[in-house]
């Protein structure tokens, strides 16, 4: 099957640090080759926060090597679905893309205590998106 015919997600937030790189992981984790997976940030940050790091690990995901990386025009072209995390206005809207807008708490400058709710929370959020976006026949 092509890659094509995949379902593309982008998660989106403003340091592509917590919220984002968390999502992108469980999507990853939880659907495999059967979705595209990205993330970015309208501002990204150096490294992905170390107590979203910690909370994934808990789970079983390892995000350590994971980078923020730049949100730009092209990356929000490319995928069927686009789910912001508090980005609001710096991102792009393109007709015809479907978007969507979980508001989560933000976990930076969070202990893990403060991250493992809004993990669970996003994780939550991802395993109905699988649903929503992939086809019993794994498309």
């Amino acid at each position: 099957m092509p890659d094509t015919a995949l379902p593309s997600v982008l998660f989106v937030c403003i340091h592509n640090a917590g919220r984002s790189q968390m999502a992108a992981a469980f999507l990853t984790h939880l659907a495999g080759d059967r979705v595209q997976v990205r993330s970015a940030g309208s501002a990204p940050a150096d490294r992905v926060n170390p107590a979203v790091v910690a909370a994934m690990a808990e789970v079983g995901i390892d995000v350590s090597a994971e980078t923020p990386k730049v949100l730009t025009v092209e990356a929000v072209q490319a995928p069927d679905v686009v789910i912001t995390m508090g980005c609001g206005d710096s991102c792009p809207v393109f007709p015809g893309k479907r978007y969507l807008d979980w508001q989560l708490a933000d976990p930076a400058g969070q202990g893990i205590e403060a991250v493992r709710p809004i993990r669970n929370e996003i994780e939550e959020r991802v395993r109905g998106l699988i649903n929503e976006i992939v086809s019993a026949d794994g498309r």
